[in-house]
């Protein structure tokens, strides 16, 4: 992921409303939004080369999500997977800080985190070691520490927080093909990064925003779809999916 918007607790009918773009090479394989075999309380998308995924959600209403930190290309490369700190926070029955806990930060190359269990909304970084219990609020979160002023994050988490109490999926969606952001102004002296100014949406040949997710945790129901493009930010399928809360588990209603 490359851009993570989230409203937190700040309706008690939606806990937790998240809006994300996913940029990616467009040859690294991956499967769109789906129930996982093998683990099939899961619900999102998942990468091919390392079986990890970006985001995902399962039928508790748990919910985690993965950006990468900017790194040096050159620097030695660690053995774990990102995209497995999403999928084994889903895949234990443990809290939040439990898991950030356990977490081998130096198994894995920069990440950020975000783990939510039904209670709690944790943070955590391997490049600051920060962990965090998130406050009710509007958050951006990208490809360096959270809260670090990003255009597309500050400027994306304030769109959020606009429609945040009553946007649908499809409205959720239509942020995200924003860009957020102007031209980098022009500054005498140090500059800050060219990153800092990328756009919310990518549109490139090689590379560019492959998934639009945008996901409603609400009190009774869970509301899950995800857009997916081509380069240059061509349209492609949709996926739609959407669990109505039964006790301890969930009845899962065909979007």
């Amino acid at each position: 992921m490359c851009l993570i918007l989230f409203s937190y607790a700040k309706d008690a009918a939606r806990p937790l409303v998240v809006a994300a773009n996913r940029d990616e090479f467009y040859r690294r394989p991956a499967l769109a939004a789906h129930w996982w075999e093998d683990l099939a309380h899961i619900y999102g998308g998942r990468d091919l080369e390392a079986h990890g995924t970006w985001l995902a959600i399962d039928r508790t209403g748990r919910f985690a999500a993965v950006t990468n930190w900017t790194a040096d290309l050159n620097a030695p490369k660690p053995p774990g997977s990102r995209g497995d700190l999403p999928k084994d926070f889903l895949e234990q029955d443990v809290s939040a800080r439990e898991y950030v806990a356990g977490i081998d930060g130096p198994h894995y190359a920069g990440y950020n985190l975000i783990a939510f269990d039904g209670e709690e909304l944790v943070y955590t970084s391997n490049r600051t070691g920060d962990v965090q219990i998130l406050e009710p609020g509007v958050y951006g979160m990208t490809n360096e520490r959270l809260g670090a002023t990003w255009q597309k994050a500050v400027n994306g988490a304030a769109a959020l927080g606009e429609i945040q109490a009553s946007a649908s999926l499809d409205d959720l969606l239509a942020l995200l093909r924003h860009s957020h952001v102007e031209a980098p102004p022009k500054l005498d002296g140090d500059l800050k990064p060219e990153r800092s100014f990328s756009p919310c949406f990518i549109r490139g040949d090689a590379y560019g925003t492959r998934a639009s997710t945008a996901i409603i945790i609400g009190r009774d129901e869970i509301e899950f779809t995800e857009q997916h493009y081509g380069p240059h930010g061509v349209a492609e399928g949709r996926v739609r999916e959407a669990f109505a809360y039964s006790g301890m588990g969930r009845e899962v209603i065909r979007g």
